[in-house]
């Protein structure tokens, strides 16, 4: 975290929680996570996506259990990650039938790092506290973690109903959404005091409470917070398709997280048709890093364009460095420690061109429409180099690749005046 934002930003201390040994809570980072889409009993399948989905930055990866299958293959699953050298951990989602599921299938049980499970659908009526605390036996008895997954789309209707009759008795002082909202957060409050009560530790519990409503989320995780320790889940269930998933999912999650609310988080974009999966884990690395929570990629400064840049070379450029340097990633981790503290200006004219370079750690200004067909490079601060010719762009990638290897890779760094 920034200095900036350890000045500013009070985060919610929170009861830390081991999963598969990524901590989630107290004093940690604010972790990374996502779904498969694939049928879990297909093992290849949900093999390389879980692969991608970790490759992309997901820290924390969730598959669905959801029939005899499913659970059998989860031990493959985790068997074949292993072999692959991926050490992530694997989280079972659970309804209706969990109980039976991981009674039945103890190796499934032992594999997965944390179960979730929906207090709304893990039984009814009277089998609904028996059910809920077969599973939370389970975890005690593997050592598991549990997340506690309140869904407004399957809310306890039993919480529901007494709520809204209670409300209704008062002379109806709440609206029937506050009621709701009440009815999540009572939820998950009370299943976690159950699970506590039958014997799970609270550092072993995550809540999550899942509306798709902005308003809605920033509501019912405040109120969450106030009133519980636990460690939160966040995400906006159901978020949508394309800029309008991105652009809600951002909106809710920033301001409970300005807040100091949230250990983890998830964002919950349905995919284009064909579209790549790992793309939620981007928009999720993206926003904790635009707000100065943590730093996943080197950021890359372009402007915008306006008449000056007719040309469309800057824009062409800044995607592929950004694309170069996301590629390279996983393995620059590793090999130049603090590579994701880089900043690149890949700037189109002269108006702000040259300041921007100077600011970044290594920056391009980039001729402008009716300017000198010349580039100058700016490295930390100081004009090095003017490029000119049709390999502009590939000259000065080669000059980012360089700057990485200098300054993470542990050498001396060139005179610039000898390039």
């Amino acid at each position: 975290m920034s200095s900036y934002y350890s000045e500013v930003f009070d985060r919610r201390r929170s009861v830390a929680v081991d999963v598969g040994g990524v901590k989630v809570g107290g004093d940690h980072a604010i972790v990374v996570q996502s779904m498969t889409n694939t049928d879990t009993a297909d093992v290849d399948a949900t093999v390389a996506q879980v692969a991608a989905l970790h490759n992309a930055g997901s820290e924390i990866v969730r598959i669905t259990v959801d029939r005899d299958e499913s659970a059998a293959a989860v031990p493959k699953i985790r068997e074949r990650l292993e072999r692959l050298g991926l050490d992530v951990p694997i989280v079972g989602d659970f309804h209706y039938i969990g109980h039976k599921l991981l009674a039945d299938h103890p190796a499934c049980a032992e594999a997965l790092a944390k179960y979730r499970i929906n207090p709304g659908n893990v039984g009814f009526k009277d089998k609904k506290d028996k059910q809920f605390a077969q599973i939370v036996e389970t975890a005690i008895r593997y050592d598991k973690p549990v997340r506690i997954g309140v869904n407004w789309g399957s809310l306890d209707q039993m919480l529901l109903t007494r709520l809204m009759d209670e409300n209704h008795e008062k002379g109806g002082p709440m609206s029937a959404q506050e009621v709701t909202r009440e009815a999540i957060v009572q939820s998950a409050l009370l299943s976690a005091e159950l699970a506590e009560e039958i014997g799970l530790a609270r550092d072993r519990i995550i809540l999550s409470a899942k509306v798709s409503q902005v308003q809605d989320l920033i509501a019912v995780y405040t109120e969450l917070a106030r009133r519980s320790d636990h460690a939160l889940h966040l995400g906006l269930t159901e978020a949508g398709m394309g800029s309008k998933g991105i652009v809600a999912s951002a909106a809710a999650l920033s301001i409970v997280m300005q807040q100091g609310i949230g250990d983890t988080i998830r964002i919950s974009l349905t995919p284009e048709p064909g579209g790549d999966r790992t793309r939620e884990v981007q928009v999720a690395q993206e926003l904790l890093q635009v707000m100065g929570f943590r730093q996943f990629v080197p950021v890359v400064a372009a402007c915008p364009g306006c008449g000056r840049t007719t040309s469309t070379v800057f824009q062409e450029l800044a995607r592929r460095i950004e694309d170069d340097l996301r590629r390279n990633m996983p393995v620059w981790r590793d090999k130049y420690p603090g590579v994701e503290t880089l900043n690149v200006a890949v700037m189109g004219c002269i108006v702000n061109g040259p300041g921007e370079s100077k600011h970044a750690d290594i920056g391009i200004s980039l001729p402008g429409t009716g300017e000198s067909p010349a580039a100058p490079v700016f490295v930390d601060g100081k004009k090095v180099r003017t490029l000119r010719g049709d390999n502009i762009a590939g000259e000065f990638e080669a000059m980012v690749g360089d700057y990485i290897r200098n300054r993470f890779g542990g050498t001396q760094a060139e005179d610039p005046d000898a390039a």
